[in-house]
């Protein structure tokens, strides 16, 4: 059991009032909040070691790139990938998938196919489309039903020998349903194309294992792992990684330059062009040791009781709807909703004047609001240092936004 008080504590924002309201924070969808030690691996840099990395003999550089490496290490075997040097730093989830995006422009041909899931966020859709204008691919789609989960029976259908790549999510952003990435993969890789997973939104949940998934590349940000925005990682197999050609010319990538020719470095720097979010990364390091520390057992099955407990109490007000799936055992701490009749950017307007942070709109995923001919949710997305208690607030403030807007 989680001492959720001891937690909390950790979170200064979590203490602060909001519109003279104890601070409700139920946007952990769209970013997580920062626990103290993240914020000091931040400030302890810049006062301490701000140095280049790589690139320098002096000691506060080697300091820096000592830093750097070691969480990168970290980050390799919390993913368990083979080699630190599958693990490829980039500045978030958007980058790591136009990465491969640009990539495998290399490889594809024309009237080779794509197969994307109705689920996706917009930045694991536009690059796939940009690249398909680009080389002539065709982008398919894995349909969804009402209850917001695949069809796998027609995503077993689009499968061809035409088939290159097969992109989706871990979990929606939009509904919190968690795919069959399994079998997604396993189906993939019996007519050998490639799979890409995208994982911002799964690993603030659980603990992804990308030998034990055999999946090709993984993405995720770290912002959404209690730790800083503006850095992610790609994983990548290094066989793929090999393949593909870098994603951006400049320092750092090389090994040799002249004007007549230039050759690349090793990996994983081939895909590390400039001076990265140094700070950012070693503290993404210290989030990851944060994170595993309170444990992702523990996080999992507290996270399920919110859902349980939040899914219940919404559903007594009348005329609300819960999108989704109703199987909570597939599903992650989200709740999306709307109430009949109301506009969920009022509901999210005034529960926003009670304190309360939640999501309002499309959430980067209008097919899915598109599918269900909705223009938007309001998303409650829960994290492992929220409580019943502010569930309780949450759900009388919904109920007061209703009357106040029926």
């Amino acid at each position: 059991m989680l001492d959720i008080q001891k937690i909390r504590a950790d979170f200064p924002i979590l203490s602060q009032q909001v519109n003279g309201k104890p601070l409700v924070y139920f946007d952990n969808g769209a970013t997580s909040q920062k626990p103290q030690i993240v914020i000091d691996s931040i400030v302890d840099y810049y006062s301490r070691y701000n140095a280049n990395i790589h690139r320098g003999v002096h000691t506060l550089s080697q300091m820096a790139t000592d830093a750097y490496e070691e969480a990168r290490n970290k980050i390799q075997k919390h993913f368990n990938a083979k080699q630190p040097f599958e693990i490829i730093f980039t500045s978030g989830t958007t980058e790591s998938i136009n990465l491969v995006a640009n990539g495998f422009g290399a490889l594809l041909q024309k009237d080779d196919e794509i197969i994307v899931s109705a689920l996706e966020h917009h930045s694991n859709i536009v690059p796939w489309q940009m690249l398909c204008e680009r080389s002539g691919a065709k982008l398919l789609v894995i349909p969804m039903n009402y209850d917001g989960e695949l069809l796998m029976d027609e995503y077993e259908k689009l499968l061809s020998n035409k088939t290159k790549l097969v992109v989706c999510n871990h979990i929606s952003n939009g509904l919190g349903t968690i795919n069959p990435i399994e079998f997604i993969i396993e189906k993939a890789h019996q007519v050998n194309a490639a799979v890409l997973i995208d994982g911002a939104q799964a690993c603030p949940h659980l603990k992804p294992d990308v030998q034990a998934l055999n999946v090709d590349f993984y993405v995720t940000s770290a912002h959404k792992m209690c730790g800083p925005t503006g850095v992610g990682i790609l994983y990548g197999k290094e066989e793929w990684l090999r393949k593909l050609p870098p994603y951006k010319g400049g320092g750092e990538m090389i090994a040799t330059v002249t004007f007549e020719k230039t050759t690349y470095a090793d990996l994983p720097h081939k895909f590390e062009a400039g001076t990265p979010n140094i700070c950012g990364g070693i503290a993404f390091g210290t989030a990851i040791d944060y994170m595993n520390a309170v444990g992702f057992e523990n996080i999992a099955q507290h996270e399920h009781e919110l859902l349980e407990y939040g899914t219940k109490k919404l559903l007594e007000i009348e005329n609300l709807e819960i999108y989704g799936t109703k199987n909570l055992l597939q599903k992650a701490s989200v709740i999306s909703f709307n109430i009949k009749g109301i506009h969920p950017y009022d509901i999210g307007t005034i529960v926003d004047k009670l304190g309360i942070a939640v999501r309002t709109g499309h959430h980067c995923a209008q097919p899915i609001m598109d599918f269900y001919k909705i223009p938007g949710t309001i998303r409650a997305s829960f994290a492992f240092y929220n409580t019943k208690e502010e569930i309780d607030i949450f759900v009388e403030a919904i109920k007061k936004a209703k009357m106040m807007l029926s």
